[in-house]
């Protein structure tokens, strides 16, 4: 089993930030996902997420909360170990360096049923979104 760290920042319009990955991804080539990676030998889970978030990125983040660790299905590994990390965030696209995959940017409540997400990330979104703080069409409620 492979330990794993998965990274959902939020904007302030409650879009995701999703990498597409290429086809040279080792696993689940050219879908959409969360940013992330392994966690390296002796290395903390939380280490890991803010080496991966600045590493596929460029976002340096110094407020991320831990989401829990999960036992998911993984088809190479066949399971996975993954902490889930998240953060609101005031960042754009224009903040956000593409560092691995085809692009990096966030992604709408309304446009991430059309994606072919990884199945991790289709496991671990619902607990990016959930508190809820976000109408479903991505707009803070009120405004």
């Amino acid at each position: 089993m492979k330990s794993v760290v998965m990274v959902g920042l939020v904007d302030a319009r409650g879009r995701v930030l999703l990498q597409e990955r290429d086809e040279l991804a080792p696993i689940e080539p050219e879908k959409w996902c969360l940013v992330g990676g392994g966690v390296e030998a002796g290395e903390s889970p939380e280490a890991a997420a803010y080496r991966e978030l600045r590493e596929e990125t460029g976002i340096v983040c110094d407020d991320l909360v831990w989401r829990g660790q999960h036992d998911l299905p993984c088809a190479v590994h066949g399971r996975d170990l993954v902490d889930l990390f998240t953060a609101d965030t005031s960042l754009t696209d224009a903040d956000v360096t593409c560092g691995e995959g085809r692009q990096i940017v966030f992604v709408g409540r309304r446009v991430m049923p059309t994606l072919d997400l990884t199945a991790t990330t289709r496991a671990l979104l619902p607990l990016v979104l959930q508190d809820d703080r976000h109408g479903a069409d991505g707009s803070v409620p009120g405004r």
